[in-house]
Formats: C-alpha cells, structure tokens, sequence
C-alpha cells in the first residue's frame, strides 16, 4: 500500500474538539490518517462515518481503522452525497465533519491511475474509477473553446489559448493517449521563460483536467451547505485544503455563514442578533516549516474551521436614534410582512372615503367646465345661452 502522510493532522483534529459518545464524519478517508485518529479519540465510544468515492481507498483503509476499534463505518460514495447516505443510516445530525480535499498522494502516486505528469500512463484521473467521463475524453473531445475555458478557469493558466491549439492540432493527426504525451504538448506551447520558472510546466493544466473529470469545485459547494447543515450545536467543521481555487470557496461560504447583518440607517444595533456560526481561525492555519521539510506536499495547505453555535433564524433588535423616545424593535422577516399588510389595509380606510370626494368634485367642476365652453360671445352685446332662448345682458 502506498504511504499517505496526512497533512495538518494534529491541528485539525484538535479543531474538531472529538468526545467519546459523538458522532463524526470524514468525508475524504484516503488511506485514513485523519480518521485514525478520530478513532483514537473516540476511545471505542461513538461513531465515525468515514466517505470516499474511489473504493481502493475504502479498501486499503479498513485494516487500519480496524486495527484501533470498530466504532466506524466506511461509505463509499461522494462527499457531496452526505446527507443522503446519512439518512440511509438514520443520522441527521453529527457532532463534527473534517475535509481533507484534493487528491491523496497514492493517486498521485499510483502512475496506472494517470493523474501525475511524473509518470507515463493512460489519461484518466477519475477518483471514482466506475464513472465513464475521464481525462482522455476530455483531452480528445472537447473544443477548443471548452478547453481554453477550463484550463483559465480551473488552472488559472495564462497560455490556455495556445496549449488548447495544440491539442487541437495533435489530436487531428492521432489521439493523446497518455499523461507524456500531453506533457509534451503543453510544454512545446510554453515560451522559454515559463518553462524556467518553478514548478512543473504541466502543473496547472493537469489540474485544471482533474478538477474537470471529477467535478470537484461544484461539488464542494454542494457538501459544505450540506455539512453546515449537519452539524449540531457546539459542532466544528474543519477544511483543509490544497489551491486557491478550493479555498476560495470555502472561504466564501464560511463568511457568508458568520457575516453580520447590516444595521439600518438611523439604528443602532442592540447586539442582541443569534448568530448561527463563528469562524475557529479569521486567517488559514498553515503548515510548519518543520512538517514542509518533512512532507513537501504541506506547503500550499490551509486549514480553516467554522463553528455552529446557534440553531435557527437570526433576529435584530435596534434602536431608533431619531425618536426622542427611545424604542425597541425587534423583528423578524415574518413581522414585515405582517405589518405591511396592516398598513395597507389602513390605509384603504383611510385614503378610500377622500378618493370618492375627489371624484365628485372633479366631475362637479367637469360640469361647470363643460357650461362654460357652451356660452358664445355675441357683438351685439348679447351672450348667447342656447340656440332657443336669448338672454339680454347690459354693458357695464
């Protein structure tokens, strides 16, 4: 079995805060570093739902877990599917959930499994290996346009228009296999500089396939709302993850979670808001030096956490700094529509009664208007009222 060492280990278990008797979730066992020693925590009382979708990991990790205790039970499926398969074991609510996301260094390291640009294989980098789309459907059968598109999006690659090109070019003659092959394309599209530069030249557009084959960004959006909606009270989730990419979604997500509500004009906040979650950490905890030097692997990791402290709906109290007498309000969004209602019906009451004396008046001076259009100036000092009847009328 190929060695997996787990990257901030030790910070993002004590994150978790694990009690015996308490339910957790891994939802990317790997080769079970971080459930190990939830385990090990557990203490043989509780019970910890370990997921992964590619089923070599579920495989090679059920000796060790085994080895600790038998307090877990390894699913194998996506992250993204949390709820659901916690339903199927009659679980809505967990007491802690870790991510370790990207991909584990024997996927990387296994060159049959065709994610490493260090190693010659087939194109594939699908982590669940029974899904049908892989890197080299990707590779051969998108457009050009698709692939400009997910090698900027996903691997942020500034020459994607020209790597795309040549892929293009290459496959026309006969299809890209394998993982050098691409290697080569992409480096015969880089201009001498770049390829100077630190780090492999192939890096980002490998990426950039992965992400695509196994959806991972989508994904991730979909497990963390779920996640966030597992955990229990006093309950931590930790994430850790590997590119700006990922981290900026996490990110994203935990702040939209533990943002404050703006405080209306005019009103002073009374504090008295429930906030379902705070941040564990504002800033990214990083890698030691001392654990970089040991696993290079650490140095682009970030750990972030987020802690729900509250269940149910935010409410606001403030104050009206331009009453003289100061009032609190408190509300909720069902009271605004209430009270608009209210004031809409009042003011039917009130407004309805001076409507229909508007009218009446607006036709009594229609009336007057009409008579007065009707009366003719004469020149012999007569005005005439009707085509009957004449009315003498001296000058003044």
């Amino acid at each position: 079995m190929l060695k997996h060492i787990s990257v901030l280990l030790k910070e993002s278990i004590d994150m978790l805060n694990v009690t015996p008797g308490k339910v957790y979730i891994d939802a990317t066992l790997g080769r079970g570093g971080h459930s190990s020693e939830i385990l090990k925590r557990l203490k043989g009382d509780g019970l910890l739902l370990s997921f992964d979708r590619d089923d070599s990991a579920i495989k090679n990790s059920f000796p060790t877990l085994k080895a600790i205790n038998s307090n877990f039970k390894l699913i194998h499926a996506n992250f993204s599917e949390l709820k659901s398969e916690l339903l199927k074991q009659n679980i809505n609510h967990v007491d802690g959930i870790i991510f370790d996301l990207g991909v584990s260094s024997p996927q990387l390291d296994d060159g049959n499994r065709g994610f490493s640009y260090n190693y010659d294989a087939r194109l594939d980098m699908r982590m669940d290996k029974n899904q049908k789309l892989d890197a080299y459907y990707v590779v051969n059968n998108y457009s050009k346009e698709r692939l400009i598109e997910i090698f900027y999006k996903y691997g942020e690659e500034q020459f994607s228009k020209k790597i795309a090109e040549n892929i293009i070019k290459k496959r026309k003659i006969s299809p890209i296999e394998t993982t050098f092959q691409l290697v080569e394309i992409i480096k015969q599209s880089l201009p001498e500089f770049r390829k100077k530069q630190k780090g492999h030249p192939a890096k980002q557009v490998f990426q950039a396939i992965r992400i695509e084959v196994n959806n991972e960004l989508e994904e991730l959006k979909s497990a963390l709302v779920q996640a966030l909606d597992l955990l229990n009270k006093n309950a931590t989730l930790s994430v850790i993850t590997f590119h700006s990419l990922e981290d900026r979604i996490v990110k994203q997500i935990f702040n939209e979670k533990t943002k404050q509500i703006s405080t209306p004009k005019n009103l002073v906040d009374l504090n008295q808001k429930e906030i379902e979650f705070v941040l564990v950490n504002k800033k990214p905890i990083l890698a030691s030096q001392e654990e970089i030097e040991n696993n290079n692997r650490a140095h682009s990791a970030k750990l972030r956490g987020i802690r729900r402290i509250q269940k149910g709906g935010k409410k606001m109290r403030y104050v009206n700094l331009k009453k003289k007498n100061t009032v609190a309000i408190e509300v909720n969004a069902k009271r605004f529509a209430t009270l608009s209602s209210f004031l809409l019906v009042v003011c039917s009451f009130i407004f309805l009664p001076l409507t229909k004396n508007l009218e009446k008046v607006n036709a009594k001076l229609e009336q007057e208007t009409t008579e007065l259009r009707n009366i003719k100036y004469d020149d012999s000092n007569n005005y005439e009222v009707s085509e009957d009847e004449f009315v003498f009328i001296e000058k003044c």
